[in-house]
């Protein structure tokens, strides 16, 4: 019956979010924004810890404005979400540049297989289906959503991009198989985890708990990884839509560093590597990415109190 529920919300909202001209959409998302900043102290001071955590110069004012435009950016994540379903690929790229991208390239010319390495930044399900329509097909690691029927849009979405899900509780061997194949194999790193599900790493300066699951399919399919990040460039006209940019950092080739140094030393390089990436990114504009979750929990977890 919650199925039936979340269906229903889905068609009416994704109609609102359809009919509404920009300005009075970005007028609503604002004050859900606000609603959601009053409302939800859980998560409110979550990312309040994490911010202090990471920025820990920034005013207690600054700081609460950068929680507001956080959930701001997250109800612009959903009604996009919503927007996108059923676009086609010139529709999507439209929207899209990319930065550095002869990096990318230069990796691709290789004929290697390739690992894109993320987190929960910017429109991260745009994301996705941009790198699918200009790249090919593309392989995630990842879950499915809660509710079922919610699921089989998704599913339906990203089926006609070539994107396939990789269920995260068993996804070594089709993640390799993936990578075999030569699909893009993309993953979000960044997201706190416990102690024997992963390695010790630094994040703004902070200890935190980083999978090494990018680092370890890496070992052992002789792909490079890639970390890419895509962020919005805010539209200065409420009557117009945001564009976005995908911004490629430096390649992490296991290969080289296992040149210098052990299976288990390079790993650990190469994850550190991507937490790096991940910060520097976060750096530029942090009121994109996804402060909602426990970051420092392992080493930290009584900050959350």
């Amino acid at each position: 019956m919650l199925d039936y529920f979340y269906l229903g919300l889905y068609y009416a909202l994704r109609f609102f979010v359809k009919i509404a001209p920009k300005c009075v959409l970005k007028g609503f998302l604002k004050s859900l924004a606000s609603a959601f900043y009053h409302l939800d102290k859980k998560h409110t001071n979550i990312m309040r810890v994490n911010l202090k955590m990471c920025f820990a110069s920034l005013k207690d004012d600054e700081i609460e404005k950068l929680i507001k435009k956080t959930y701001y950016n997250f109800a612009l994540f959903g009604a996009e979400f919503l927007l996108n379903q059923n676009t086609t690929k010139e529709q999507i790229l439209s929207k899209i540049s990319f930065e550095n991208e002869e990096l990318f390239n230069s990796v691709l010319s290789q004929n290697r297989p390739i690992i894109v390495q993320t987190a929960h930044y910017g429109n991260w399900e745009l994301f996705s289906l941009a790198m699918a329509a200009r790249y090919g097909a593309v392989s995630i690691i990842g879950r499915a959503l809660d509710s079922g029927k919610m699921n089989e849009i998704l599913s339906a979405n990203r089926t006609r991009f070539d994107i396939e899900l990789i269920d995260k509780k068993s996804a070594v061997k089709q993640a390799l198989k993936a990578l075999n194949n030569r699909r893009l194999l993309g993953i979000l790193v960044d997201q706190n985890t416990a102690k024997n599900e992963g390695l010790e790493c630094e994040f703004f300066s902070h200890k935190i708990m980083h999978t090494h699951a990018a680092s370890v399919f890496a070992s052992k399919s002789g792909a490079i990884i890639i970390p890419a990040f895509i962020e919005r460039n805010e539209s200065k006209d409420n009557s117009k839509d945001d564009s976005f940019k995908i911004v490629f950092y430096e390649p992490i080739d296991m290969q080289v560093l296992s040149q210098n140094h052990s299976k288990e030393g390079a790993i650990r390089l190469a994850t550190q590597a991507q937490s790096d990436a991940t910060a520097a990114q976060i750096s530029k504009k942090p009121d994109e990415y996804f402060w909602m979750h426990k970051k420092f929990k392992c080493f930290y977890k009584d900050s959350y109190a």
